[in-house]
């Protein structure tokens, strides 16, 4: 009776049952409305799922003992974290995925200017790459939840000349707090728009990056010659 005893128990119809993700964390509820949706923005945003996020790269106030004034941006390329200096030794910081361009540069810059929704245009060599992908927009793609900038950007320049280097929302949220093969510093469009708002044209950063240099590609953000020129209407 036993062989026909096992068959009837391994012959039941099993339950399914759900594994637990050892990746999804618990969000409080002042996380989930942090990155919340923003149904009043020109194009309005949902809420980013960040129940996988490592819960360090989510925006908070942290000790972070500097000699840079309050109002700094500091760019922590090698462990994917912004810092916006505060007083008292605290900064806001933020969690960064850095693409490869971020990862070619480093000194001291200001934000130039600043830009809602920012137009994307696609550089030659990355046209050459993926004609079919990139090459209808070569002439620029207008903001909106699919540009690859986000919901906000900050041009970095040293004097007057453009670093090419960029501080962007993204429309990869899963890049946060990883390094990319291509890009500048991209954050959560949620943490775009909130050190957007913090910070005025002319502000000082300073990008760290202590290890080795990547070799210097094209920037993908990098905008054509006139980019700075277009007229104000939201999607430059």
């Amino acid at each position: 009776m036993t062989p026909l005893f096992l068959a009837a128990c391994v012959s039941q119809r099993q339950q399914p049952f759900e594994v637990p993700n050892p990746n999804v964390h618990y969000v409080s509820p002042e996380y989930l409305e942090m990155y919340g949706d923003k149904p009043n923005e020109k194009y309005p945003l949902p809420a980013t799922d960040i129940s996988e996020v490592d819960p360090r790269f989510l925006r908070q106030i942290v000790s972070y003992p500097t000699a840079e004034h309050p109002g700094t941006i500091v760019v922590d390329t090698d462990n994917h974290f912004l810092y916006l200096v505060q007083a008292g030794g605290k900064a806001v910081r933020y969690g960064i995925g850095v693409g490869k361009q971020g990862m070619s540069w480093r000194g001291r810059a200001r934000v130039a200017r600043k830009a809602e929704w920012p137009r994307w245009t696609p550089t030659p060599d990355m046209i050459r790459r993926e004609p079919k992908k990139n090459g209808p927009w070569a002439g620029g793609m207008k903001g909106g939840l699919d540009n690859p900038l986000g919901a906000r950007a900050l041009y970095l320049y040293q004097g007057d000349r453009d670093t090419l280097y960029r501080i962007h929302g993204t429309s990869e949220p899963w890049s946060i707090g990883k390094s990319m093969s291509s890009g500048c510093i991209r954050l959560f469009n949620q943490d775009i728009i909130d050190l957007y708002s913090r910070v005025p044209a002319g502000t000082n950063v300073l990008v760290l990056n202590r290890g080795r240099l990547a070799a210097p590609e094209t920037s993908d953000e990098a905008p054509p010659p006139d980019d700075a020129f277009l007229p104000p209407e939201g999607d430059f």
